[in-house]
């Protein structure tokens, strides 16, 4: 499974199969997840790091993961729309 899935669904656990369904046919959003990834593992290195510019840049990814994980979650909640065509008036 893809890494960006696997993050993303650690993320929101109950909403696992959606996410499998979305970033199976949805290039952008597989892109968003990789995204989150890549985040998440920079904000665990940052945490454990002792270079100086170790707080700053540790809330910059913390921001960031969250920020991104906000989006996968809208973008859920968009994909869980079911539009209704109003139909013309009756004849």
């Amino acid at each position: 499974m893809d890494r960006g899935v696997v993050a993303a669904k650690r993320r929101f656990p109950f909403r696992g199969q959606a996410i499998e369904e979305r970033a199976a046919r949805d290039d952008e959003f597989r892109e968003l997840c990789a995204d989150f990834a890549d985040a998440e593992v920079e904000l665990c290195r940052w945490e454990q790091s002792t270079e100086p510019k170790r707080n700053e840049r540790y809330a910059e990814y913390l921001q960031l993961v969250d920020d991104l994980a906000s989006e996968i979650g809208a973008a859920l909640d968009r994909a869980a729309i079911i539009p209704f065509h109003r139909r013309g008036p009756r004849t």
